[in-house]
This record gives structure tokens, sequence and C-alpha cells, in this order.
């Protein structure tokens, strides 16, 4: 009885911290590369940025999109990115750089179901960016500040 007992509350125990283990890995993550000194970001204004997209893969390592804003990762030349979180973006992308400062620059975990899920963007083996389905992304992305500011 006591060792029915003691199996039960374990493989309870067990459940628990895989349903906790799959929560947080749907969870955006943000990593501080360089802290800013700037004002929080808000849902009520716009900003400018510099972003380069990758694919996560399962074993940590992160494959280039094809996408970035930077002339040091292969765009023609430096291109800022402007947003306003919550509008037009996917998901993980506003819940990300709204935990952001103006002037920092980190990189932002998206797991695909915050991202775009199912669903592929972009050509594969084309020109341009490519987002395989269910992928998850991770951004390196500087926040540099509101746009229309003298940056």
């Amino acid at each position: 009885m006591i060792q029915s007992l003691a199996y039960r509350s374990f493989l309870f125990l067990s459940f628990l911290l895989s349903l906790t283990a799959f929560s947080y890995a749907k969870d955006v993550t943000v990593t501080i590369k360089s802290p800013g000194n700037g004002p929080s970001v808000t849902g009520s204004s716009r900003y400018s940025s510099h972003v380069t997209l990758y694919i996560q893969n399962p074993d940590g390592s992160k494959t280039p999109s094809g996408w970035s804003t930077r002339q040091s990762d292969g765009a023609d030349k430096d291109s800022p990115f402007a947003f306003q979180p919550g509008v037009g973006l996917i998901e993980g992308w506003s819940e990300g750089v709204l935990q952001m400062k103006e002037g920092e620059r980190s990189w932002l975990s998206v797991p695909s179901e915050k991202g775009y899920g199912a669903q592929s963007m972009g050509s594969p083996g084309g020109s341009g960016f490519y987002i395989p389905e269910n992928s998850d992304l991770l951004f390196d992305i500087e926040i540099l500040g509101k746009e229309g500011q003298d940056l």
C-alpha cells in the first residue's frame, strides 16, 4: 500500500514537472546582449530597430533565415525596421520587445506557437528569406529608439 502510494505520488510529480517544462518551452525569452539605458518599450509608440532573424534548431544552433536589417549580417545596407508592439506582428515579437528598453540589444527567442506556427513564410531556396513551418525563431534585435527621434 505504501509502495503504491509512493509510486502514484512519483507519477503525479513527474506529470507536473513535464507540464511545467512544456509550458516553459512555450515562453518567449529575452537574453540581453547589451543593456539599454532608455525608457522601456511600450505598446503606444513606434520604434526603429535593427534585426537579424534566425531559425532556432532543436540542438541549440541557429540557421540564418535570410532576413536582416543589418549590413553586417547580409543586408544590402543598414535599414532600420519600424514597428509598434501589438500591431501587425507575431505574438512572440510583441511579447518580447515589451520586456526591452530603448538602446538594448537582445536575443529574443520565440517558440513556433508564438511565431508563425504551422505556416511557412518566404521562399525555400529562393532569394530573400525562408522560415519553415513549426520553426522556433531567434531574433537578434536592437531597439534604436522611438521612430522619428534622432538616433
